[in-house]
């Protein structure tokens, strides 16, 4: 079995940390998705609502349904701040996640280039042995024709 070389192992570590770094962007964007479909919900509640004050106020409220409608569209107004609040926070996670994949990612990708700089090193001193070796074995059947 053939001894791994350094750099061989540390592209395997970087590549599992792009992998972690990947999936985490993805669980990122999803809880965003999901943010945002909360958000969506709330402020579409918060508009039925309204054409329901709006309706009720046509056909005559009492002053508590009135109150009680103004109540409520404060709170759900409340709830889609603080939901866009988390949807900003979510936003700000993805950011923060995709800028630690494209860290990994640019990570592995130099000990990629380091990797095939150094088999190219390689396989230029294995072509002048090579090229060597020919050379003497033909300097040797030129001597001994002689």
């Amino acid at each position: 079995m053939a001894l791994k070389s350094p750099i061989s192992t540390l592209i395997e570590i970087t590549e599992k940390e792009v992998d972690d770094a990947a999936k985490l962007l993805g669980k990122a964007i999803r809880a965003h998705e999901d943010t945002e479909k909360k958000l969506n919900l709330l402020q579409q509640y918060r508009d039925d609502y309204a054409q329901r004050l709006q309706d009720g106020a046509a056909k005559g409220l009492t002053v508590s349904q009135y109150t009680n409608f103004l109540s409520f569209l404060a709170k759900l107004d409340s709830a889609i701040d603080g939901q866009k609040q988390v949807v900003m926070d979510a936003e700000h996670r993805i950011v923060m996640a995709k800028t630690e994949w494209q860290a990994t990612e640019k990570k592995r990708l130099s000990y990629d280039t380091l990797q095939n700089r150094a088999q190219t090193v390689l396989q230029k001193k294995e072509a002048k042995r090579d090229q060597k070796q020919t050379d003497e074995m033909a300097a040797r059947a030129l001597f001994y024709k002689r």
